[in-house]
């Protein structure tokens, strides 16, 4: 096995390590305190290239693949995840759709405003009765006249205020579930019917925007049935979901690192007792322990993003990573803030923000539960 990372995609990473580090970095402050990214800074983003990592270049993209994207991600979970977020909603799941399930037509006509960034990507299946049982949508789609009509409401949709284009996931047949009776859709934010309705204030997260997204006789062209094939919308989204997850592992891992390296700076730093607290066994275990599992779970995002791009079926390790990256970047941010003792506690302090936005990684994009069902499933089956 050959753990090497191309050179070209070692160039990527250090791309994104100089732009997190000079431009969204110093921003953390700000996007916390007014719960938004600056436009130009998103624009910049896109100009870069971070909106389309993993496409192939005929549709506009970078053609880094999923490996390319994970370690692009990576840097990005070095600051607020605001930033990481809005990629992640555009690219993992939200184009992701339209280039996995899609016609040849409609990639051509979406993806390259959407890779990039000239136009903002939303992934809309949650509702507020179906969360992680998402075969069970109530979102209706009914054919009349040549158009689908949809009707219902998508909560938690993140870029859902924001966002241009959102692929939409709802029943045409509730009776068939998840076996022929849910279609994706791609909805642009002027159709008639579509409304975003209440932002969400989340515990965390600030400057990544979610919403509700409302459907009221919300009126799709047949020429936007994702893949031209009703019934066929639950594979495209678990596809997605899959990649998804292995990209929010990516993150994940990345936050750690930098959590970890702020917590080896203020040991040294810091005197207890007429000594700096690294010298403390306790805290060099915490350090120890933290290294460790971060360790494992790049290892696990990298060979799951392999598998991706070597377009290996890779449901079970996206589970597996999903799981233990989220669970892994908890425990690690928990140690951190430990570590830094009333210092971490503080508003102003970076560890303050990760501890709160750590939370949500054990929840969305399927909680901690859920992949533990998905990875049974796939161990009894086989």
């Amino acid at each position: 096995m050959d753990f090497d990372i191309p050179e070209e995609l070692q160039l990527l990473a250090r791309t994104a390590r100089d732009f997190v580090e000079t431009r969204l970095q110093p921003l953390e402050k700000q996007v916390e305190e007014t719960d938004q990214i600056p436009g130009d800074v998103l624009k910049e983003m896109g100009q870069l290239g971070f909106f389309g990592l993993p496409f192939p270049e005929e549709y506009g993209g970078v053609g880094a693949g999923d490996l390319g994207y994970c370690l692009a991600l990576e840097q990005f979970g070095r600051t607020s995840a605001a930033f990481s977020n809005i990629i992640g909603a555009h690219t993992s799941i939200g184009s992701m759709s339209i280039f996995l399930g899609g016609t040849e037509d409609q990639k051509r006509r979406y993806l390259p405003d959407l890779t990039t960034g000239k136009k903002i990507a939303a992934f809309s299946l949650t509702e507020p009765s179906s969360g992680s049982d998402a075969a069970s949508i109530q979102t209706s789609a009914t054919l009349r006249k040549g158009c689908w009509i949809l009707n219902g409401t998508k909560i938690w949709v993140t870029n859902g205020p924001i966002a241009d284009v959102i692929v939409v996931y709802a029943a045409n047949d509730r009776a068939k579930g998840a076996r022929g009776g849910i279609t994706g859709f791609i909805v642009e934010k002027g159709f008639k019917g579509f409304r975003v309705g209440k932002v969400d204030d989340k515990m965390g997260l600030r400057g990544s925007y979610t919403s509700e997204l409302i459907f009221e006789d919300c009126e799709v062209p047949e020429a936007n049935v994702l893949g031209g094939q009703v019934g066929a919308g639950f594979r495209t989204a678990l596809g997605a979901l899959d990649i998804g997850r292995v990209s929010l592992a990516a993150g994940a891992v990345g936050s750690s690192q930098h959590l970890l390296e702020l917590a080896i700076e203020h040991s040294k730093r810091r005197q207890q007792f007429g000594k700096p607290i690294a010298a403390n066994q306790a805290i060099q275990w915490m350090l120890a322990d933290s290294a460790v599992e971060i360790h494992a779970a790049r290892l696990m995002v990298y060979d799951a993003a392999w598998k991706l791009d070597q377009k290996k079926r890779a449901s079970l390790e996206a589970a597996m990573v999903k799981v233990y990256a989220s669970e892994m970047a908890n425990r690690v941010v928990d140690r951190v803030l430990q570590i830094h003792g009333g210092m971490g506690y503080m508003k102003d302090s970076p560890v303050e923000r990760a501890y709160r936005d750590a939370r949500v990684l054990r929840i969305y994009e399927g909680t901690s539960e859920v992949q533990r069902m998905i990875i049974a499933e796939e161990l009894l089956k086989n």
